[in-house]
């Protein structure tokens, strides 16, 4: 996820991105490049696979820019790889519905699919703006155009039991377990901003600011 990872929000530089592809060549890798959340940051670095078109696999699709439901991916790939691609999807999904690609593809054509994503760019903005209000004076690592929060938690605190006080009270975060790779995982918690309205959102980050201070201050 070079452009807007996930959990974090980081967008990799065109210098950084230019030293990711040097050392895939170095070393013959594969780049699989996930550009699920690509669509909020504008404007935003050119994507590996433009740089690296030999060797990236480049993933996106429109649950995230357009709704949910609409399960329809993208994957350019190398010409090499194409054969192994296909075969895949075939095992795995079978196929998209066809009156689903049709919609999408019809989207693209009118403008709809720019027309939702400079929407959702707005939103998240507004969103963001207002974690940034809410969680003021707490860690706090987002990108301003994103829809997700990572909320590193003071070393005596349990990002598990910030998240059980929080479901408790109907509203649900992530712990770092679920995106660590190490063995060691880290205290923290990833928020989602999108799906609910302002207020309830702002309430929301109110109370997840008064139990990460409970469970820092109040014990």
């Amino acid at each position: 996820m070079p452009t807007l990872h996930n959990p974090l929000g980081w967008v990799l530089s065109s210098a950084q991105r230019q030293r990711l592809v040097a050392i895939a060549r170095q070393h013959d890798l594969l780049i699989i490049e996930d550009a699920a959340y690509a669509y909020l940051v504008r404007p935003s670095p050119p994507p590996l696979a433009e740089s690296a078109p030999e060797r990236t696999v480049y993933i996106t699709g429109f649950s995230k820019n357009v709704a949910t439901g609409l399960r329809v991916g993208v994957v350019v790939c190398p010409d090499a790889l194409r054969a192994a691609v296909e075969r895949a999807i075939r095992v795995t999904t079978w196929n998209t519905p066809s009156l689903v690609s049709a919609l999408v593809c019809g989207w693209i054509t009118d403008g709809t699919i720019s027309r939702f994503e400079k929407l959702k760019r707005q939103d998240a903005h507004l969103r963001q703006a207002l974690a940034r209000e809410c969680l003021r004076g707490l860690p706090y690592i987002g990108h301003p155009e994103s829809y997700f929060v990572w909320l590193p938690l003071a070393d005596e605190s349990r990002a598990d039991r910030v998240a059980s006080m929080l479901m408790a009270k109907q509203i649900s975060v992530s712990t770092a377990e679920p995106f660590c790779v190490s063995a060691t995982v880290p205290q923290a918690i990833r928020i989602a901003l999108g799906s609910v309205s302002m207020t309830a959102l702002r309430d929301a980050l109110l109370t997840v600011r008064e139990v990460i201070e409970f469970e820092q201050y109040g014990r």
